[in-house]
């Protein structure tokens, strides 16, 4: 899964968790590494094709958006972009626990990063789920595509 702050990424991981599934946020400490000049957050590759790799039995979820994610979609059964209006991921990023979208600079970034790079997540998808609708939906959804992913 992929998209913008305040989509609701890890929320959807915390349901998918509950009802068993194995999920990772790529958001949690060892999954991203900084570029050389600090721009855009990536992934570490290798950790993150280890952990493809390395899965067996079940569905595996996991979650980012960083600047390579691309990279390793080739991996992914599926790539699924989480999207919702401006106003909603403002909304959402104001209530969270994560800092990242309190200062009007965060603010401004999220509506730059919504015109900018949402549509390049969008044409690197094969799956998009509005999450405006309630949260049981959203995880079904995922559950129906990660049953069968082809789209």
């Amino acid at each position: 899964m992929t998209g913008m702050s305040g989509t609701g990424k890890s929320t959807v991981l915390a349901e998918l968790a509950r009802r068993g599934h194995r999920v990772v946020d790529t958001d949690d400490p060892g999954w991203i590494v900084a570029t050389p000049d600090g721009a855009e957050p990536t992934w570490d590759l290798e950790r993150v094709s280890a952990l493809l790799a390395g899965h067996r039995a079940g569905r595996l979820f996991v979650a980012g958006c960083v600047a390579n994610q691309g990279t390793l979609y080739d991996r992914f059964d599926a790539v699924v972009l989480l999207s919702a209006p401006l106003d909603v991921l403002l909304a959402r990023v104001a209530d969270r626990a994560n800092p990242f979208g309190r200062r009007p600079e965060d603010r401004a970034r999220i509506a730059a990063d919504l015109a900018e790079v949402e549509p390049l997540l969008r044409a690197g998808a094969d799956h998009e789920l509005v999450t405006t609708q309630p949260l049981e939906a959203v995880v079904a959804a995922l559950e129906d595509i990660a049953a069968d992913p082809v789209p």
